[in-house]
């Protein structure tokens, strides 16, 4: 006799952001210091 098979697989995670959010993210983060120094003289 064989073990029945079990189907515990989980449904797929919903993802936090969409792609668009993700790009939008990671660019901002990767251009948080990119601030011109203001100069006066």
């Amino acid at each position: 006799m064989t073990k029945p098979q079990k189907s515990n697989k989980e449904a797929k995670k919903e993802a936090l952001l969409t792609p668009k959010e993700k790009k939008a993210a990671k660019q901002a983060k990767k251009h948080a210091n990119d601030v011109v120094p203001l100069i006066t003289r």
